[in-house]
């Protein structure tokens, strides 16, 4: 894992050196969009709509619109506010952890003791395990000021963001406050319900089968030779990326699908052959 922060957790007289480590990744298969006639790779274009200009991303502030007028900040703008000058997270208060919401949990990174002795680390984390408390800390990253939830998990000390309060939507919905009568026969059979499904939860056994699905579909397309050569409808991706510019490729990749398609015709019946049984195999996999 890479480190993404550094800095000290800090409560009264203690300081703890910690390194902050994002806690999740996504594993979501990347899917670019294509023209559906020749597989194309579709770009978009920052457009003014004054001018009709493309505008470069060096180019582009930013706006705050209130009401009928434009608010425009310019990069000195945000520049010149507090920006992340602080490398501490600082302790606010240890809450009961029952009294943490939920709703409200956000984002979570691992820390890391950063110095050479971790007992200040391993010292935390055991007294907020004995007292059954969750530490509630203020810090700062990517020039955001953030609420967090300090926490255990196994050895490793969890620092999870919090929304803050007014992000989360009071729940005012008028049908649950009329009177429901619900009877002592069913609430048992409710219960019984739960009971014949009750389990002890075991998040290793829980997959994304979509994902999984469309990872075999990709395969099985893979073996049967239903690709298009990624230079003929991508492009030069590493170029496009270093510019920073969006390029209009559509006049090179006609060209580049037509030679391909024209090649891959001339041996049509025997690819279908090939492809015919690898088919198979890829939709019994999915099954």
């Amino acid at each position: 894992m890479r480190t993404i922060w550094k800095g000290a957790l800090t409560f009264g007289l203690v300081n703890v050196p910690v390194k902050v480590y994002s806690a999740t990744e996504d594993h979501d298969v990347s899917l670019h969009q294509v023209h559906d006639k020749d597989g194309g790779r579709i770009r978009y274009q920052r457009t003014c709509e004054v001018c009709g200009e493309t505008v470069a991303y060096a180019d582009i502030d930013r706006a705050y619109v209130d009401g009928g007028q434009t608010v425009v900040l310019t990069k000195d703008d945000l520049a010149a506010l507090p920006s992340e000058k602080s490398r501490e997270i600082d302790v606010v208060e240890f809450v009961p952890s029952g009294q943490v919401d939920l709703l409200t949990l956000d984002k979570p990174y691992y820390l890391e003791p950063d110095s050479q002795s971790p007992k200040a680390y391993v010292l935390l984390r055991k007294t907020l395990e004995q007292t059954d408390r969750t530490a509630i800390v203020r810090f700062t990253l990517r020039q955001k000021t953030r609420l967090a939830a300090l926490r255990v998990r196994g050895k490793v000390l969890v620092l999870q963001t919090l929304l803050w309060a007014d992000e989360v939507r009071a729940a005012d919905f008028p049908s649950l406050d009329e009177d429901v009568r619900i009877s002592k026969k069913e609430l048992e059979l409710s219960s019984s319900l739960v009971d014949s499904y009750s389990a002890d939860f075991d998040p290793e056994s829980f997959v994304d089968e979509y994902q999984k699905e469309l990872r075999t579909l990709i395969d099985a397309k893979i073996d049967a030779g239903d690709t298009f050569d990624v230079a003929d409808t991508f492009g030069d991706d590493e170029g496009d990326a270093k510019s920073g510019e969006v390029i209009d490729l559509m006049e090179a990749l006609r060209a580049s699908v037509a030679r391909s398609k024209a090649a891959r015709s001339e041996d049509a019946d025997d690819s279908e052959k090939k492809a015919a049984p690898k088919k198979t195999a890829g939709k019994k996999k999915a099954g």
